[in-house]
């Protein structure tokens, strides 16, 4: 079947979707934009709740006891978890809808699992960690510092907030680097060119 002067076959409709599909270059930076200010947002939170650790364990009041580690949820819920979903969902976006593809570099595929293991830290220990140490805190006042179950949350919270941020600078590294390059395709058994 013919259209005019061009012709239409199954690779001219494949190659026209995968250009729909594509974002173009000014689109790939506004994503590529809100993804390195959410990783910046997580990375610069998370050492934060650190640094609130680090001070809760000198503290010699109650109340202040209580809020640093309300500050600690806080920061934990209101821009950790949102900050996370924002950077899995915009790296989501890069991979799909540009050349990186998820599985097509190894530096892709090490941040995805780099980054899956971080949220489910966060979510499974972390999160509950801060909860407890919140809860104990605000019960307790400070006796907390002499409950078990607080002591180890708490330390919990200091020791997991400096892995966390550790491994973000690794994934940041390993944007900026992209290093060990593309995967051999099976199918042609050649590296493609980017």
């Amino acid at each position: 079947m013919t259209l005019g002067t061009s012709e239409v076959t199954p690779l001219n409709v494949k190659q026209n979707n995968q250009k729909i599909l594509k974002l173009s270059l000014q689109q790939k930076n506004w994503v590529l934009a809100f993804h390195i200010g959410f990783a910046a947002l997580w990375t610069g939170t998370v050492l934060s709740m650190f640094l609130i650790a680090f001070r809760n364990n000198s503290t010699a009041n109650a109340d202040i006891l209580f809020a640093l580690n309300s500050v600690i949820n806080l920061l934990d819920d209101f821009i950790v978890i949102p900050a996370a979903i924002g950077s899995v969902v915009t790296a989501t976006l890069l991979c799909w809808q540009t050349n990186y593809g998820f599985f097509k570099f190894y530096w892709v595929i090490t941040k995805w699992i780099l980054t899956t293991g971080l949220m489910i830290f966060g979510t499974f220990w972390l999160f509950p960690w801060g909860s407890t140490a919140e809860a104990i805190a605000q019960s307790e006042g400070l006796n907390a510092l002499n409950n078990p179950i607080y002591r180890f949350d708490a330390k919990g919270v200091l020791i997991g907030s400096v892995i966390q941020v550790s491994l973000l600078f690794v994934i940041i590294v390993i944007s900026a680097l992209k290093p060990w390059g593309r995967r051999v395709s099976k199918s042609r058994g050649l590296q493609k060119p980017l």
